[in-house]
């Protein structure tokens, strides 16, 4: 299965629904498109929704890790929410919730940026 990525403006938020398998195959597209929707400087913050995100490697890790980056150089911030446990687990392997916050689902998400669902 591959990767689908929808891109959804929010006010000042960028919510990435993501739907699939994100692997090394999937990562450069993923990042490339994610970092031209961050180009609209209208975009503050950035929500990402993983309840069906299947399966994600390593090279996931470094695209989250890329635009958390490109986010936090705009003092924005971003929260990653509904994350199943497998997906989960590798979040925590790596530290990366050391970093970026979590939410338990989409509204809480946009509710903790100031943005109605």
């Amino acid at each position: 299965m591959s990767l689908i990525s929808h891109f959804e403006k929010k006010e000042d938020v960028l919510l990435v629904r993501l739907v699939g398998e994100l692997d090394h195959h999937e990562a450069e597209t993923l990042k490339d498109d994610w970092q031209n929707q961050l180009q609209d400087e209208a975009i503050k913050h950035v929500v990402v929704n993983l309840e069906r995100l299947s399966f994600m490697d390593s090279s996931g890790l470094g695209v989250f890790l890329g635009r958390y980056k490109q986010v936090k150089t705009n003092d924005g911030e971003m929260v990653i929410c509904s994350i199943n446990n497998s997906v989960k687990r590798l979040f925590e392997l790596s530290g990366l919730f050391k970093l970026i916050n979590t939410e338990e689902n989409e509204s809480e998400a946009l509710s903790r940026l100031g943005v109605a669902s």
